[in-house]
């Protein structure tokens, strides 16, 4: 007869931390192999079907990467795991995913506003013509014209703070993107008005990093999220 649900419970969990205490003890890096199911079961003392269900969970938190045919290896260790769950709690609650939305602006922010003078600093010329480019993109596209403007703007903030070589920063990035996707239909952001406003703190964005003008582009990022914010406020008021 299966043990109760309250009994399995701790042991999946001390198998799942046994895998990831090895993964620490080795000093493994992402990309290592892991051991194979019966040298794991062996150092755990644990089933093959605890093992096997420790190293879904893993998976799911891309800790652990399976690759079918060659075995098991430690994973990216990346945040979608985070990004998935904020989608996913988005699509689940009318009202938190202006939530999420909110929280995805202010954190964006405080990382593009918090690193203005490494950001200013740190971009070079290409990257700084290629943000023009995105800026020109959306300039021919125009709001409310199909993918196009909302693909130049996703691509300019990912340039944006590529120079920081963060990972963290670009995820989290990443997440606000994947989020706006769902959200976006009810912030009715396609209009003129919200384009041209778009554009032109985009603009004053690579102007001031063209410039090597840290406090301008503060300014500028300052102007281009106020109207996301209004827009998320009062979207939620009309719900």
């Amino acid at each position: 007869m299966p043990a109760p649900k309250s009994a399995r419970q701790p042991l999946r969990q001390e198998v799942v931390d046994g895998i990831k205490t090895y993964i620490l003890h080795n000093k493994l890096r992402p990309g290592d192999p892991l051991p194979t199911e019966p040298a794991l079961c062996e150092a755990l003392g644990a089933s093959r079907s605890s093992v096997r269900e420790a190293i879904r969970i893993l998976t799911a938190l891309d800790i652990v990467e399976v690759r079918h045919g060659h075995g098991t290896y430690v994973g990216r260790l990346s945040l979608s795991a985070l990004v998935e769950s904020l989608t996913f709690r988005g699509l689940l609650s009318p009202d938190d995913d202006f939530q999420v939305m909110w929280d995805l602006v202010e954190v964006r922010e405080l990382f593009e506003r918090g690193m203005a003078e490494q950001l200013v600093a740190a971009l070079d010329e290409e990257q700084v013509d290629r943000l023009q480019g995105y800026v020109d993109t959306m300039r021919r596209t125009g709001a409310g014209k199909g993918n196009g403007f909302v693909d130049a703007d996703r691509s300019f903030h990912t340039l944006l703070v590529a120079p920081l070589g963060n990972n963290l920063i670009g995820q989290l990035s990443a997440a606000f993107w994947d989020v706006y996707v769902i959200v976006a239909p009810h912030l009715d952001v396609f209009t003129h008005e919200y384009g041209a406003a778009t554009i032109a703190n985009h603009q004053r964005i690579v102007d001031a990093v063209r410039a090597r003008d840290a406090a301008e582009f503060e300014a500028a990022l300052v102007d281009h999220y106020e109207p996301v914010r209004r827009r998320i406020m009062e979207a939620r008021a009309r719900r």
